[in-house]
């Protein structure tokens, strides 16, 4: 297992990070996973043993229980909490009560509170905001961050699923008033997602923003099951819960290419997507999630793979973004700026 920094904060996380979402099994998430106490402690088991110090949750999962496994198997395993880095998120619906979702300051400090009772610790290393909330203003978000951190309760802010121009917006505010800022970002990327290659990841280069990418396997179309043709897909996660969209005939075409790829190497499709994520400039730890052991143990055994140039060559012609404006735009007329 190899460690990059988080950002410029100076704190090192695993190249793998451990993905929670399957621990539980409530509402929406069962068609993800239902795993439950002897499930996550194996789990976690293997996890720690094999160099991953980084953990995330989210207070949604399951509705709180996937953070309720995740510290109560801190707990029956002994780990040394000070080895670990831990994860959770705020924003999403935690009940029925109105007040009971979004980024309010109401909202962000109670739901805190809530998530450090479930994992039973006293402090998160890292909360990320879950999602962009309209009907809270961006300065009143920022401030409330900053001021959670203060606590004690949160060591640093990070952020999912903004646009662009939000992130970029909150940063300014932050630097304006000297409070803390986002210090990293989790996004959707994957061989069949590479959207973030237009915006937030030049913006995360630019800023020095560590990158943690979500569901790199796509929510399990390139897990193995799927391709052209294919009928038994029992058992995937996309067979019961289609997401994220994809284009599903452009991936098909990804999957031929990485299938014959890892044929010549002797490992998985699963594993190749894998890798190509983690190769990517910029990815500090990418987010695998796993239904049992044998699952996890090939996904962490994806940090063995070497692509070769000629690998990523026919990867990226296959999986490339088509050029967009003002993207096309910007590269035509930065060519004059090139030294002879």
């Amino acid at each position: 297992m190899k460690y990059n920094f988080l950002g410029n904060t100076g704190l090192v996380v695993s190249e793998l990070c451990f993905g929670t979402m399957t621990f539980g099994g409530k509402g929406i998430w069962e068609a993800i996973g239902k795993i439950q106490q002897k499930g996550v402690n194996d789990l976690m088991k293997v996890v720690v043993n094999s160099g991953i110090n980084f953990i995330d949750t989210a207070n949604v999962y399951s509705h709180g229980e996937s953070e309720k496994l995740l510290g109560q198997s801190i707990k029956d395993l002994g780990f040394n909490r000070n080895d670990l880095v831990i994860a959770t998120k705020v924003r999403g619906r935690m009940g029925e009560g109105l007040n009971n979702v979004g980024l309010s300051r109401y909202h962000i400090f109670y739901s805190v509170d809530e998530s450090l009772k479930r994992l039973q610790l006293d402090h998160i290393d890292i909360l990320y905001v879950h999602g962009f909330d309209p009907k809270t203003p961006v300065e009143e978000i920022m401030r409330s961050l900053n001021d959670i951190v203060l606590t004690g309760k949160v060591r640093y802010i990070a952020i999912c699923n903004w646009p662009a121009w939000v992130v970029m917006k909150a940063l300014g505010i932050a630097e304006k008033h000297g409070w803390n800022k986002f210090v990293g970002m989790q996004y959707f990327y994957s061989l069949a997602g590479r959207d973030i290659e237009r915006e937030i990841m030049p913006l995360a280069a630019d800023q020095n923003l560590a990158m943690m990418p979500w569901s790199p396997l796509a929510g399990g179309f390139l897990g193995g099951k799927y391709h052209r043709g294919a009928k038994n897909t029992e058992g995937s996660r996309r067979h019961s819960f289609d997401f994220p969209p994809i284009n599903k005939e452009k991936t098909y075409d990804i999957i031929d290419v990485i299938t014959e790829i890892g044929k010549q190497h002797d490992v998985s499709v699963a594993e190749i997507a894998l890798a190509w994520v983690r190769l990517q400039k910029g990815v500090t730890s990418t987010i695998i999630g796993a239904k049992d052991v044998d699952q996890l143990h090939a996904n962490i055994k994806s940090t063995e793979v070497v692509l070769t140039a000629d690998d990523l060559k026919k990867i990226d012609e296959v999986s490339s973004l088509p050029k967009e404006y003002p993207g096309w735009m910007a590269e035509r007329q930065s060519a004059d700026r090139a030294l002879k």
